[in-house]
């Protein structure tokens, strides 16, 4: 792992593959690490002639912490834009896109494929809307796209994000596993020992829940980009489960409609499943042929 100075902050990043391959950029979501991403689904893509890079997104792993922006009241926060105005927050969505830039230009890499999960599809969606110069094209994988007309997901799932802070790795671990069980769908069984052994590794490389708040005041304070996904032209592939109560199938079908010529993939009965075993080899194959296809 290395680290790269990227829109004045510090990213931590990994890279997989040689670099002659496809640029692959992995941005993972909301309160998830690099580590996160499972090595197996990780040299599927490098098997298959990616040059893979992951990161931490700020505020979260061992990237640079915004801890002198402290913590904004989230429900003020909710206020505000309930209100139709726009709230003052430490950092949105699109500085985090810029984050993602940064590191391209760091490391060389003029376009790239890029792939966001959950919030990180949310961020892959404004360097779409801001760089679409640097996309040779894009994934979009359970994604929210802001629009506030859509589905949302119940409070009682929406507090699934935001438990109380944990004082060691395995009360940690207990509270990921139990979300896990409830928003991952019902078609595919989670490896419930792999998440326990790699959430303890999350817990003991930086637990840092601050971060996490920050950042989910982020996609809330980012706005709606539906209309203004219409401006992007790059093959683009939607892969989002028909049981995601996190981010309901709404957000996939929004985005492809939005997206000229958008290729939407539902899984059934996939919810917001960890990138680990379930439906992610299939994922990974169809990430590989719409890569192939966009380079062409």
């Amino acid at each position: 792992m290395a680290k790269a100075n990227c829109n004045g902050i510090e990213i931590e990043y990994e890279t997989f593959g040689d670099r002659s391959g496809r640029p692959l950029i992995m941005i993972i979501g909301l309160g998830s690490q690099l580590i996160n991403w499972s090595e197996e689904i990780l040299q599927q893509l490098v098997d298959e002639g990616h040059f893979v890079v992951t990161l931490d997104n700020r505020d979260t792993g061992l990237s640079g912490k915004m801890s002198e922006a402290g913590l904004p009241d989230f429900m003020e926060v909710m206020n505000v834009l309930d209100r139709g105005e726009k709230p003052k927050v430490p950092y949105t969505l699109t500085d985090m896109g810029e984050d993602v830039v940064g590191l391209m230009d760091a490391l060389g890499i003029r376009k790239a494929h890029i792939c966001g999960v959950s919030m990180g599809g949310a961020i892959a969606q404004t360097i779409a809307i801001n760089h679409l110069s640097r996309l040779s094209s894009l994934v979009l994988i359970y994604s929210p796209t802001g629009n506030p007309g859509l589905p949302k997901a119940k409070p009682e799932i929406m507090s699934l994000l935001m438990p109380p802070v944990a004082s060691n790795r395995d009360e940690y671990a207990d509270e990921q596993i139990k979300m896990r069980r409830i928003i991952s769908g019902s078609g595919f069984p989670l490896d419930e020992e792999w998440l326990r052994l790699r959430y303890a590794r999350v817990f003991d490389r930086s637990y840092y829940p601050d971060g996490m708040r920050r950042n989910a005041i982020a996609v809330f304070a980012s706005g709606n980009r539906s209309t203004a996904l219409s401006s992007v032209t790059v093959p683009t592939l939607v892969v989002h489960g028909d049981d995601d109560p996190l981010v309901p199938l709404e957000n996939g079908r929004d985005a492809a409609q939005a997206i000229p010529g958008a290729e939407l993939m539902i899984i059934k009965g996939m919810g917001h499943y960890p990138p680990h075993k379930g439906p992610w080899p299939r994922i990974a194959e169809a990430i590989t042929a719409h890569t192939k296809k966009s380079s062409v």
